[in-house]
């Protein structure tokens, strides 16, 4: 974003954030929501308990400040912030459920942090986030580096000094973090631990307002729903696809695994326990921080979950009014015909195209033929010597089609796409035409694929014949694109 004072000035004007700040009610808007949303990681509360919570903050203020201080009721005050002209707060209804729900807003959260921000520290670390910058950088620039060798020394370099380092440690020389040390450090992970939540929020917002648009899309749609599903899974895709969406996927997996909930249960309590640490009192929650992500990320993925839910809702509504469509032309066309029954038209009401029918007699239709019955002899079978070619047996086409589902998977890990073609040139067809079709039954229902009808591809095997000659044969079809 650019600093300029346009930019400024539109943010000053628009922002619920900088609204915020500006308002008159900020501390009490402030203090109010980061006690009942931010420090217990509440993400959404009834209505009925919010303003009950709201009256008891309002009741102490007024007994300090005077009764006029705040004049209006709390119910009124939670409206007011949720109005669109703030938009402090999101006021909604659960499905279900007649009674308003309300959750904070990104911008809020926003505010309130760097409101946090603002009062003095004690103690400023600085080494925790040059190691984290450094650390940062240090895995771009292995994760970048496509040169065997250089990621091979790199990697060697990393034994060594492991290797350096469990001799001194066999040695006696144990290096320890002093008190300073892990201050800083504990100081950082709370910092990142409090923005990943609120970050949290921000994607569960940018959700939210993609499934609004789809509703509206929904709502307003008067073309076919193979045109309206198309658009909108499209845009669902592109959501899931983007950067924000493949850094929460690769969070969540992250975090889903039962491993890696105990290995954090463990290390927090491990640190927690440290004495420098107990001197800081961190807040009790601390304990249970990854449990908070867990929490906060499930309701983002209820929000994504409202997609197909109403995407399913909307073909249930489609096929009804269709079949109440059929149902009308129907009793439309009985109705007319019973009205010109007593009184039919005059002129030509119907048309036959053949000037005479077809006739067919009876006695032209071919008799029934019964089923031969064979009849099996009942003899012993003898052994002997008979002149026949046992080639055949051995001669059946068997497609392994996991072999062939395996080559798809291991060309998608290297490329986002890749088409039949360039499948079949990595690993040339043994089996000829029914490989072939061996990859296009996997494509419809293994995997994800494209058909780009513009666009002919030649796919060549090698095929020996009868006579032993090898020949060379060619297929030509629409190019077949497998997608990741």
């Amino acid at each position: 974003m650019t600093i300029d004072y346009s930019t400024l000035e539109a943010l000053r004007t628009h922002h619920p954030a900088w609204r915020l700040l500006r308002s008159d009610h900020a501390p009490l808007v402030a203090s109010f929501l980061h006690r009942v949303f931010v420090a217990p990681n509440m993400r959404v509360i009834a209505a009925a308990d919010l303003a009950e919570a709201l009256e008891d903050e309002l009741y102490a203020l007024r007994d300090s400040l005077g009764a006029e201080a705040f004049p209006k009721s709390g119910l009124d005050y939670l409206n007011d912030w949720a109005s669109p002209e703030k938009g402090w707060l999101r006021k909604f209804y659960r499905q279900g459920s007649d009674e308003p729900q309300f959750d904070l807003t990104p911008s809020t959260e926003k505010a309130i942090a760097w409101l946090g921000t603002l009062a003095e520290r004690s103690f400023v670390g600085t080494e925790s986030r040059l190691l984290t910058l450094f650390e940062l950088l240090k895995q771009m620039n292995e994760g970048s580096e496509a040169d065997p060798a250089k990621r091979i020394a790199e990697l060697h370099k990393r034994r060594d000094d492991i290797d350096a380092e469990i001799a001194r440690v066999l040695a006696g020389d144990v290096p320890m973090l002093d008190d300073t040390a892990l201050k800083d450090r504990f100081q950082q992970f709370m910092q990142l631990a409090r923005e990943l939540l609120t970050d949290f929020r921000e994607v569960e917002h940018n959700f939210r307002l993609l499934d609004r648009r789809v509703r509206e899309r929904i709502a307003l749609w008067e073309g076919s729903k193979g045109a309206l599903l198309e658009e909108i899974m499209g845009e669902r895709d592109a959501i899931a696809d983007s950067d924000q969406g493949k850094s929460f996927r690769a969070f969540w997996d992250f975090l889903m695994s039962s491993r890696r909930q105990e290995e954090l249960s463990e290390l927090l309590a491990r640190v927690l326990a440290l004495s420098p640490i107990e001197e800081l009192k961190p807040d009790a929650r601390t304990r249970r921080v990854h449990y908070d992500w867990l929490e906060a990320g499930e309701h983002t993925q209820r929000t994504v979950a409202q997609l197909s839910q109403q995407l399913r809702r909307f073909l249930d509504d489609k096929a009804w009014l269709e079949n109440r469509r059929i149902m009308d032309i129907l009793h439309g066309i009985e109705t007319k015909a019973l009205a010109l029954r007593d009184t039919p038209p005059a002129g030509e009401v119907m048309t036959v195209a053949d000037s005479a029918a077809d006739v067919e007699l009876p006695l032209e239709r071919p008799l029934y033929s019964p089923t031969i019955k064979p009849v099996i002899a009942n003899i012993d079978l003898e052994t002997g010597d008979a002149d026949v070619d046992i080639d055949a047996l051995y001669s059946q086409v068997v497609i392994d089609k996991a072999q062939l589902a395996r080559h798809i998977r291991h060309a998608l890990q290297e490329q986002s796409q890749v088409t039949l073609r360039d499948l079949t040139e990595r690993q040339p067809l043994r089996q000829g035409l029914a490989e072939l079709v061996a990859y296009l039954q996997l494509g419809g229902e293994m995997f994800k694929t494209v058909v780009d009808e513009e666009a002919e591809e030649s796919i060549t095997w090698q095929s020996q014949g009868a006579n032993g000659a090898v020949s060379c044969k060619r297929a030509r079809l629409p190019r077949v694109i497998f997608v990741r």
